[in-house]
């Protein structure tokens, strides 16, 4: 408990003492979120707002992580991917906007690092009952080593599209600082309880969870309305990323993590296939997801960022208590 608490604290004061410092950086070097000459489809409002929110993220989670879970291959590994992911976030943020096509190819680059360092889903719970196993088919990568072909496709799509909809999800200010928080508090609650009921690597689990959820929250305190900092690409998605990265590691809890950012994920379904059927590229942005709905319909920033909120501590408590087929049912139905 002391070092999941120590790890919370860490990562959240890391976050609040650079966020300030992470504004006068894209202040001076012009990271900054302007609609007058950066006009985009998907803006909620006119402010002038500093984009650079992963520099803070990145170093909350990144000098945590190395504090107190460790210096091991993995932990490297994934911080090496959330240096990628702060690299093209902050040249996103300074250049003209990246092709959504070169987004996603490094996106896929990010996963497919995490992926080299052994993260892979090797099988998942069937809602029927039983295992699925997913690491029956392997190929030896010439001669370097065995790669599960399904598990690692799985994994690489699994990690690019928790990116993709947490990216999605920060239309207003607060939103998506809000959500990833309530996901990393269950992720790291339950890694906890399997750490207690005999499993000894849920420990580091419950720990980066917490850490990452210390570093969401130092975030939303200058996320929140009216926001002072934007995360920007890079801000999504490394907490993207962490979320689909401990859910694998946490014993394959894709259920569990896709039960509690339901809203978003259904959000980010139908406006995929919206933008398809409108003849749209499904990449390119526009105001016609859940948040400009409700933007439309008189809501607030933070009315917004907490129905989010609230519904993913509500389908997150649920989470925990139900099994595969309940956590399958309520999937359908709530979504």
């Amino acid at each position: 408990m002391l070092q999941i608490f120590l790890g919370f604290i860490s990562a959240f004061l890391i976050t609040i003492l650079t966020t300030p410092l992470a504004i006068k950086f894209a202040k001076k070097f012009n990271l900054l979120d302007d609609p007058a000459k950066r006009p985009h489809p998907a803006h909620t409002q006119s402010r002038i707002v500093p984009r650079a929110g992963g520099i803070p993220i990145f170093l909350g989670i990144a000098v945590s992580t190395l504090l107190f879970a460790g210096v091991s291959f993995v932990n490297v590994e994934i911080i090496l991917a959330l240096t990628l992911l702060l690299t093209v976030g902050l040249l996103d943020d300074f250049l003209t906007e990246f092709k959504p096509l070169i987004r996603l190819g490094l996106q896929i680059l990010a996963a497919l690092i995490a992926v080299g360092s052994g993260i892979g889903i090797d099988f998942i719970t069937n809602p029927l009952g039983g295992i699925l196993f997913l690491n029956t088919h392997s190929l030896n990568f010439f001669g370097l080593g065995e790669i599960n072909l399904i598990a690692d496709i799985f994994a690489v799509m699994w990690i690019v599209w928790m990116m993709n909809m947490v990216n999605w999800s920060k239309g207003v200010d607060g939103q998506m600082p809000s959500i990833t928080l309530i996901a990393f508090i269950i992720i790291g609650l339950l890694s906890f309880n399997f750490y207690n009921l005999g499993d000894p690597n849920q420990l580091i689990i419950a720990i980066l969870s917490f850490i990452c959820a210390g570093a969401s929250l130092g975030f939303l305190i200058f996320n929140w309305h009216p926001a002072k900092i934007f995360p920007g690409f890079s801000g999504s998605t490394i907490l993207g990323f962490m979320i689909a990265v401990l859910s694998i590691l946490s014993g394959a809890k894709l259920a569990t993590a896709l039960l509690v950012l339901l809203v978003p994920a259904v959000d980010f379904f139908y406006t995929f296939f919206r933008r398809i059927l409108e003849k749209k590229s499904p990449l390119k942005g526009d105001q016609k997801h859940l948040h400009h709905l409700l933007l439309e319909r008189g809501l607030t920033h933070p009315q917004i960022s907490l129905i989010y909120a609230s519904t993913c501590a509500l389908l997150g408590m649920l989470s925990t208590n139900l099994n595969s087929q309940g956590k399958m049912f309520t999937l359908i139905v709530a979504g």
